[in-house]
């Protein structure tokens, strides 16, 4: 275990014995069963997630939770439905690293710092290139001398247009000089069953969702996008170590409420969230799927959101990528 990560273990375990006081203020708490909107569909990595967290934040809130999958358009149609909902606590979304990427790719009639709270950040984690195990490619490098050599003939897939995917593999392609074929898909699962059986050469995708088919033979990993290698795929190195300059792109998911939702209201959420990822149960199932368990002040979830949204709106900008794309 690094430095870094007994920190915020303390952190979180710390947080955890603070969290009785905070979990006894009922102050404007809602007396209703809670939504958690997941704005994807059933089987894709914000969903796993979700249902990870779910049981385990009913218990410690000693109220029903009730996961509310709302997918379509990169994720875009449950954050409007989330947007849209009354800031009296009762709804609160799981967002998706697109959350980040949504509002430069497509016109949305919100902006996620202004329509959101943020709570904390839930998990972080890789995104990996895989290759179906009939495939040739072998490495990373097979995948750019064949698409130097062939424009525009090889297909990968992602989970959505404009999603954090699409953009870093964008990004690649920039830095790479070559060009693949975008085949974009209406969520993880979905685009998991087609890479999966083949239909579709090369995923990019969270490892969340794939993670088993990796250790399974069927899909081969060919590089990842945190700096260095992830003991989630082990062995692979990342795109960095594979001569792609200092790339970094990691996955994440961050817990939202409501802008103007009342703050004992956020601050039980947040005390309530802070209990359950200090559990040993649900850190162990969150980094069994391939993703590393955070745990954030609201202050650091919202800077990390701010950041991740002035960053890769520089590279949908520059590379015109739009939802129709």
């Amino acid at each position: 275990m690094t430095t870094t990560d007994r920190r915020g273990l303390l952190a979180l375990t710390a947080a955890g014995l603070a969290m009785p006081g905070l979990l006894r203020a009922q102050e404007a708490w809602p007396d209703r069963t809670l939504r958690l909107v997941v704005p994807w569909p059933p089987g894709g990595s914000t969903d796993t997630v979700a249902r990870i967290i779910q049981p385990k934040l009913q218990e410690v809130l000693g109220k029903p939770v009730v996961i509310d999958n709302r997918g379509g358009a990169s994720g875009s149609i449950g954050a409007i439905e989330a947007a849209r909902a009354a800031p009296d606590g009762t709804t609160w979304m799981l967002a998706y690293d697109t959350q980040a990427t949504n509002e430069s790719v497509m016109k949305l009639p919100f902006q996620t710092m202004e329509a959101f709270a943020p709570v904390s950040l839930v998990a972080t984690g890789p995104l990996a290139l895989v290759a179906h195990h009939s495939t040739p490619f072998k490495t990373y490098a097979d995948v750019v001398a064949a698409a130097k050599k062939d424009p525009d003939s090889l297909n990968y897939a992602t989970s959505g247009v404009g999603g954090l995917a699409h953009v870093a593999t964008t990004l690649l392609q920039q830095v790479g000089g070559f060009r693949m074929v975008h085949v974009p898909y209406k969520g993880g699962g979905p685009a998991t069953q087609d890479a999966v059986a083949g239909h579709v050469p090369l995923f990019m995708s969270n490892v969340v969702v794939i993670s088993q088919h990796i250790k399974a033979g069927v899909l081969r990993p060919l590089g990842v996008t945190t700096k260095g290698e992830t003991r989630h795929v082990p062995g692979v190195k990342s795109f960095a170590q594979q001569g792609v300059g200092d790339f970094e792109a990691p996955t994440w998911w961050a817990l939202l409420g409501r802008t103007g939702t009342p703050k004992p209201i956020l601050d039980k959420m947040h005390a309530a969230l802070m209990t359950v990822l200090a559990d040993n149960d649900v850190r162990q199932k969150i980094e069994e799927q391939g993703a590393d368990v955070v745990g954030s002040t609201p202050a650091e979830c919202g800077a990390f959101l701010q950041r991740e949204i002035t960053r890769w709106g520089e590279v949908i900008r520059a590379n015109k990528i739009q939802a129709d794309s």
